[in-house]
This record gives structure tokens, C-alpha cells and sequence, in this order.
């Protein structure tokens, strides 16, 4: 299964030149806990969460006024294929500090976010599935099988 199929579609966006104050603003109005910064072509340039205000702009003692987007969000982003596997985000988010992965289309334009709990949500679907069917089979019948 691709991550097209488990990813959000409608990304929260921020810009470079704005406050984290706004930025926090949004993700409280909109409750999420990333933001991603996009070019003119919406390409991905970066990604703000809200770990990095804590940390970088709260703890740090910056004014969230003042500071802009650009100046703490995390420039590199960790970006796959909408078309990568559900395992292939797994592996990424187990390489390195991500519970978010930015998906980005043919071009590399942004496509979608997907995050742990995203899949973590979709593979307890999954397991539910296979335990219903388990419990549906009788012993009788499966070693009849």
C-alpha cells in the first residue's frame, strides 16, 4: 500500500517571513503539531513543529513576535514519494527523529504529510481485520483447511 492512501492531503502551511507566534497561533486554531514551509512551487523547504517552538524559541528565551519561521524551522526535510511504501516510512522514521514525513508528488511538489500516529492508526485497522477472521474461523475448520 502506498502512502497516498494513508497520508493527509491538506497540509497546514506557514511562511518564512512570518512569526512563530502566528505560526503557533495556527497550529493551536487548526490543532496540529507541524506546519511545513513550501517555496513558490510548492516545493517543501521546511518544516515547523511544535517541539522546534518549545525548544528553539520558548526555551531559548527568543521573543515569538519577533522570531520568524525561517529562523527556527528545521531546514532539512525528511521527504519520500507519495508512492513509497507504508514500510519505506517506517524505515525513514525509524533512521532518525521523525514522527512526521513531508510527501512530495512526481515534480516535488508537496503532496501530503503522513505521521507515526498515521500509521500506527492504520496498522491497528489492520491487525483488527485479521483477529476478526480469526475469531470467525473455528478450530474444526481450520485444520480441515
Amino acid at each position: 500500500m502506498s502512502l497516498k492512501r494513508v497520508c493527509v492531503r491538506e497540509v497546514d502551511l506557514a511562511q518564512p517571513k512570518e512569526s512563530v507566534q502566528v505560526a503557533a497561533e495556527r497550529m493551536h486554531a487548526r490543532n496540529v503539531g507541524s506546519l511545513v514551509i513550501v517555496d513558490a512551487d510548492r516545493q517543501p523547504m521546511g518544516i515547523i513543529t511544535d517541539r522546534d517552538l518549545v525548544i528553539r524559541v520558548l526555551a531559548s528565551g527568543k521573543n515569538p513576535y519577533a522570531t520568524t519561521v525561517s529562523k527556527v524551522m528545521t531546514r532539512e526535510v525528511t521527504t519520500l514519494s507519495e508512492n513509497a511504501s507504508i514500510g519505506a516510512a517506517i524505515e525513514a522514521m525509524r533512521s532518525g527523529p521523525h514522527r512526521r514525513l513531508v510527501l512530495v508528488d512526481e515534480d516535488g511538489a508537496l503532496a501530503g504529510v503522513v505521521s507515526l500516529d498515521d500509521l500506527l492508526d492504520l496498522l491497528i485497522r489492520e491487525l483488527a481485520q485479521i483477529g476478526e477472521v480469526l475469531q470467525q474461523e473455528s478450530p474444526r475448520e481450520l485444520a480441515h483447511a
